[in-house]
């Protein structure tokens, strides 16, 4: 099944504000995971293969690269066996790139919050509101992923257009 978000990432330069909202504001703390994203070679879209403490996940995407709320179509499948399934994906089709980061990771209904600390890039906040445990329109996904960029007063230039992974082949 295909599932859409709207979300962000930006550079920040105060997680702890970001952290002191989320308090605040209730949200559900699912822990701090140490992640290894594994970006494979792909015709179209991105392959990842996120391994973690929290999340193991095969995650197919296609977003368009663009600062500000953006549009990401989605199918995630929960892994089991992320060794096997990195050894056979590596011998076929070849890896990009490996993004590891230390991620913190927040829900306040249907919208996931991260604050990432990404070795060599810096620190990140990710605001991705989503359809996965709704019936949202993009308009509402939209107004929710604004009303918290607003709320953590994320200006224009702290956007970042594109994927850690292409932050680090750059």
């Amino acid at each position: 099944m295909s599932y859409l978000n709207v979300e962000i990432k930006a550079r920040c330069s105060d997680p702890e504000n970001i952290r002191r909202f989320l308090t605040a504001n209730k949200a559900d703390f699912k822990g701090l995971d140490e992640q290894s994203d594994t970006y494979f070679n792909v015709l179209k879209g991105r392959l990842k293969l996120r391994e973690g403490n929290i999340e193991n996940n095969l995650i197919y995407y296609e977003r368009s690269n663009q600062s500000g709320p953006k549009q990401s179509h989605f199918k995630l499948v929960r892994v089991d066996d992320a060794t096997g399934l990195k050894e056979a994906l590596t011998e076929s089709i070849g890896v990009k790139v490996v993004v590891k980061k230390k991620r913190e990771i927040y829900y306040i209904g249907n919208v996931k919050f991260h604050i990432d600390i990404v070795p060599g890039l810096g620190s990140f906040v990710e605001i991705e509101a989503g359809n996965i445990f709704v019936d949202l329109s993009e308009d509402e996904l939209r107004q929710q992923c604004d009303y918290y960029m607003q709320q953590f007063k994320i200006r224009p230039e702290d956007l970042i257009e594109v994927s850690y992974s292409d932050l680090l082949i750059r």
